[in-house]
């Protein structure tokens, strides 16, 4: 993958999410497209300094993804890292689990494979 193709990563607000885009950059990647929940100030420390493209909200990203994928056109997206899910351990409502985790995992497959 050529270094000016755009990377999606899931879940940057979160440990691991956060220490891939920043090895991302390590490696000269800039072209990088964010998606998570990004309330949480506390949070805002694990990308905040990282080089971005383009910072989309979870909840907003397959929305963006159909409409506005041709305003970092000609990068298109080379290459998508799922990084994002629930991992509370003590959230028992299986419902939230089931959209974040398992719905949501399937619609970022299925965007891969359409695209």
């Amino acid at each position: 993958m050529e270094k000016k193709s755009a990377i999606l990563v899931t879940g940057v607000a979160g440990f691991i999410g956060s220490y891939m885009l920043g090895f991302l950059n390590k490696q000269g990647f800039k072209n990088i497209i964010i998606a998570d929940d990004f309330s949480k100030n506390e949070k805002k420390q694990n990308y905040i300094d990282k080089s971005i493209l383009i910072k989309v909200e979870r909840e907003e990203l397959f929305d963006w993804l159909s409409k506005n994928i041709l305003e970092i056109d000609p990068m298109n997206i080379g290459f998508v890292f799922h990084l994002g899910a629930r991992t509370d351990t003590t959230e028992f409502d299986y419902s939230i689990h089931e959209r974040l985790n398992v719905e949501y995992s399937k619609k970022i497959w299925n965007y891969c494979t359409e695209n």
